[in-house]
């Protein structure tokens, strides 16, 4: 009973593959490593305005909210014990300026 159900449904998904399906080739003599080096510069730009417009100001965001939690955490140590520790908010806090700075000599360093 159930090769009966599941064998049409094969089928279909065998079929659906073979008409969307497409042969993908680099170049008439076979240079592969030209497709990939077109396909690299047409989407360079493309990758740069995500990393520049997402990823640096998720990663910013984060570091900011460890920093100020750690430094809040920090001043109540600071109250309960009377000494700062410095070393944990001012690591986040250097991690968080170079993050921000980034997108400035990212792109020059991995020469995009």
């Amino acid at each position: 009973m159930k090769l009966k159900q599941f064998l049409p449904v094969l089928c279909i998904v065998f079929l659906m593959i073979c008409l969307f399906s497409a042969s993908a080739y680099a170049a008439p003599p076979g240079d592969v490593a030209g497709a990939i080096e077109n396909t690299w510069n047409d989407a360079s730009s493309q990758i740069k305005t995500v990393v520049n417009k997402v990823v640096f100001p998720a990663i910013d965001l984060i570091l900011a909210v460890f920093f100020f939690a750690k430094l809040a955490m920090a001043y109540f140590d600071y109250r309960k014990h009377g000494q700062f520790e410095w070393a944990a908010p001012a690591i986040l806090f250097a991690c968080l300026v170079f993050s921000m700075t980034a997108p400035l000599y990212i792109w020059d360093i991995l020469g995009m």
